[in-house]
Parts: structure tokens; sequence; C-alpha cells
């Protein structure tokens, strides 16, 4: 029983890692994106930058959230 409870929430401390992991990935690539197409003055990349607001404002509170929660973590 033990055994049980204690592998199923390494896996789910183990996938929660690797989610903020791939959520950051993502985040850096949104932003790159961001600051590339900001470079330029046509409206069509005006548009797209707003576009990427709407992935970046989530992932942006998901990336504090994690940095909160790890360095709550390391703190204890």
């Amino acid at each position: 029983m033990i055994s049980t409870v204690t592998t199923s929430t390494f896996t789910t401390v183990t996938a929660a890692g690797s989610f903020a992991v791939i959520g950051i990935f993502v985040l850096l690539a949104l932003l790159i994106q961001k600051e590339l197409v900001s470079a330029s003055n046509s409206e069509r990349a005006s548009r797209l930058g707003k576009i990427l607001d709407i992935g970046i404002v989530p992932l942006l509170i998901a990336f504090v959230l994690v940095v909160i929660s790890k360095v709550g973590a390391a703190l204890k």
C-alpha cells in the first residue's frame, strides 16, 4: 500500500516538473517571437504581437507560480 502511494506521488511530482520545464521553454520561445515581431513596422506584425500576448500572459503567471513554489520548497 505504501509503495503504491509513494510511486504515484513520485510520478505526479515528476510529471509536474516536466510540464513546468516545457512551459518555460514555450514561454521563452513566445517571448523571442514577440521580440522579433516587434522589430517590424507592419500592421500584420502588430496583430501577431497582440495574439502572442494571449499565450504569453498565462505562461508568465504559471512561471511565477513555479518560481514561488521552488523558492518555497528550498526555504523549508
